[in-house]
C-alpha cells in the first residue's frame, strides 16, 4: 500500500468509526469517487472534533485554518494522513476551497456557548456546518454539474443538519448549545427551563414537529434534481436523504425521547431502505 492509498484508507476508518450512515450511503460510490469522500468527511470530522473535543480550541483551530491556507499553496501541512488524500482529491477533481473555509467559520460559532435567538441564524448555521459539505463533495459525484446542483446539495445539508440538532437535543445542551430557535421556543410556548428539565410534553412535540417538517421539506427539494447526477451518485445521494430521514421516523417511534437517549436507525433498517429505494432513471 503506498502512501496516498495508506492515507485514504486512515481516513476510511475515521468514516466508519463516526457516521456509519454516510458511510454506507457513500460506500456505494466508485473506489475514486468514495476515497475522495472519505478524505472530505475526515477533514470535516478533524474540524468538528477541534471545537468538541480540544484543550484550546480558539487556537487549534486557527492553526487548522492556517494549515488548510498552507495546504491550497500546494504544500502538504503536516504529517496528518488527511492532508495528503485531500492533496489526491484536489488533485483529481476541480475542487472548491470557498465551502471548505465556510465549514471552519461554521464550526467556529460553536468554540463557546452557542444560543440560536431566530430561525434565519438557525438555517444560516445549518447552511455552514452542513450545506458546505454538500457542495464539497459535488465536483466529486457530479463534475461539471455544481451549478445544476447546488441549491439542492444546500438543501441536502440543512435537512442533514435539523435533523441532527433535532436527534442531539440532549447531548447539546450538556455542551450548552441550543439549537432550537428562542423565537420558536416563544410561540410554542416552550421555555428554556423546560427544556433543561428534559420536558416532553405537548409544547415541545409541536416545536420539534415544526423543525422535522422543515427538515422533510429540504429533504424533497434536495430530491428534486437527483436525476441531473450520474448515475453512479444517484442512489448514493438519494439513499444519504433517506436514511437520514428515517432518523426523525425512529424518534417519532421512540416517543420524541430526545434527552436521555440517542436514537439511530438499524444496520437492518437501512438494507431495507436502501433496498427499497426506486432510484429515478435518466
Amino acid at each position: 500500500m503506498n502512501k496516498t492509498q495508506s492515507a485514504y484508507y486512515y481516513c476510511k476508518q475515521i468514516i466508519e468509526a463516526h457516521s456509519k450512515t454516510f458511510s454506507k450511503a457513500f460506500a456505494l460510490l466508485p473506489k475514486k469517487q468514495k476515497q475522495a469522500v472519505w478524505a472530505v468527511y475526515a477533514f470535516c470530522r478533524e474540524v468538528d472534533d477541534i471545537v468538541d473535543e480540544g484543550e484550546n480550541p480558539t487556537v487549534e483551530l486557527a492553526q487548522f485554518e492556517e494549515n488548510f491556507r498552507i495546504f491550497l499553496t500546494g504544500t502538504i501541512p503536516s504529517e496528518n494522513p488527511m492532508w495528503i488524500a485531500l492533496k489526491d482529491v484536489f488533485d483529481r477533481f476541480d475542487m472548491d476551497s470557498a465551502p471548505f473555509q465556510e465549514m471552519i467559520e461554521g464550526q467556529r460559532l460553536d468554540i463557546d456557548a452557542h444560543y440560536v435567538k431566530t430561525e434565519k441564524e438557525l438555517l444560516t448555521y445549518c447552511y455552514l456546518v452542513a450545506s458546505t459539505v454538500g457542495l464539497m463533495l459535488l465536483p466529486i459525484i457530479a463534475p461539471g454539474k455544481e451549478k445544476q446542483l447546488q441549491e439542492g446539495a444546500i438543501h441536502l445539508g440543512k435537512g442533514m443538519q435539523l435533523t441532527n440538532i433535532l436527534r442531539d437535543i440532549g447531548e447539546d445542551i450538556e455542551r450548552e448549545r441550543v439549537y432550537i430557535p428562542e423565537e420558536m421556543m416563544e410561540r410554542y410556548g416552550y421555555s428554556y427551563t423546560d427544556l433543561v428539565n428534559r420536558e416532553i410534553n405537548n409544547a415541545f412535540i409541536r416545536l420539534w414537529e415544526d423543525l422535522a417538517q422543515q427538515a422533510e421539506w429540504h429533504y424533497e427539494q434536495a430530491l428534486e434534481t437527483i436525476h441531473e447526477y450520474p448515475l453512479y451518485s444517484r442512489t448514493p445521494v438519494q439513499g444519504a436523504a433517506y436514511l437520514y430521514q428515517a432518523i426523525l421516523e425512529a424518534i417519532r417511534e421512540n416517543q420524541y425521547q430526545v434527552f436521555h437517549e440517542r436514537n439511530f436507525v438499524s444496520d437492518e433498517q437501512k438494507k431495507v431502505i436502501l433496498g427499497n429505494m426506486n432510484v429515478l432513471k435518466a
